[in-house]
């Protein structure tokens, strides 16, 4: 089960598929999709949030293998701004976007750490790892503010293209020795 969670700015509230509309809507950007894993389609299908929502992430949540939130600035909390993962996929533990109008004023920050200190203190997994393109610099600088480190690099497929990729990891005590949550 996803619980809400809620950070200074911001709820996530768990995935439903009443939010497919919205995804659909906001999601297709190439500033949104260009560094993700190739395996998203692109160009988006008319159906691919419907898709996403209802066949992947919440049978994957249902199953107790992946967690979904959505990100609605408190002071809109009807407009998603973008979304959150977890998954107990080796290597890809944490995904997420966001609406380029929000983008770099903390907000993804603020909900990584929500989100991770679910996966470290609720969860009780003892390592968290995110890969990321290369020239993904916002993404890299949010997970070096969370006390992650670089720890493998490979090329990787992503809708940009062939990139150079890197894999970042914290663990549990290094988590809470940082953040004492």
């Amino acid at each position: 089960m996803t619980p809400a969670l809620e950070t200074a700015r911001l709820y996530l509230k768990p995935l439903c598929a009443e939010d497919a509309v919205q995804i659909q809507q906001v999601y297709p950007r190439w500033e949104i999709v260009r560094y993700l894993a190739a395996r998203v389609p692109w160009p988006f299908p008319d159906d691919g949030a419907f898709r996403f929502v209802n066949k992947v992430a919440l049978p994957a949540s249902e199953n107790g293998t992946a967690w979904y939130w959505t990100l609605r600035r408190k002071e809109a909390p009807d407009v998603l701004t973008g979304l959150i993962c977890l998954s107990d996929e080796p290597d890809n533990n944490r995904g997420f976007w966001l609406v380029p109008e929000w983008q770099r004023k903390g907000y993804m920050t603020e909900a990584t750490r929500a989100v991770t200190d679910f996966w470290f203190n609720t969860l009780g997994r003892e390592v968290l790892r995110a890969p990321k393109a290369s020239v993904n610099h916002a993404s890299k600088k949010i997970s070096a503010s969370a006390g992650m480190r670089l720890v493998h690099t490979s090329k990787e497929h992503y809708i940009a293209g062939e990139l150079d990729s890197e894999l970042w990891e914290i663990t549990r005590d290094e988590w809470n020795h940082l953040f004492n949550l």
